[in-house]
């Protein structure tokens, strides 16, 4: 089951802050519910409009995973800059790709 932010995300159409938008609490099970309901762009979800969005939510949520992948593929700034001047730009150009082709983003 995909995490709640993914669907809230899903359903405000932008990124979540869990400290201005919204406060989720797990509970003993594991289930994750809206505590607190803060942001002012959309009125609170209900759990039946935030589970018609659980395809969009899935895909944020592996593309989130993806994005986490290709970030520890790339390596710190200091690491792509060092890259870079060792070994050019085409270089480093062909091995984003490769990394890309490596971890591919659902369409968005």
């Amino acid at each position: 089951m995909t995490q709640l932010r993914y669907k809230i995300q899903a359903y405000l159409g932008r990124e979540v802050s869990l400290q201005d938008d919204v406060e989720i609490e797990k509970n003993e099970n594991g289930v994750e519910t809206i505590n607190e309901w803060i942001t002012t762009d959309k009125a609170k979800p209900t759990t039946e409009q935030l589970d018609a969005l659980e395809s969009e939510a899935k895909s944020l949520e592996d593309n989130s995973i993806v994005r986490g992948q290709r970030r520890e593929e790339y390596g710190s700034l200091i690491d792509q800059i060092e890259y870079i001047t060792e070994n050019g730009l085409d270089a480093w150009q062909t091995k984003v790709q490769e990394i890309k082709t490596k971890y591919p983003k659902e369409s968005e």
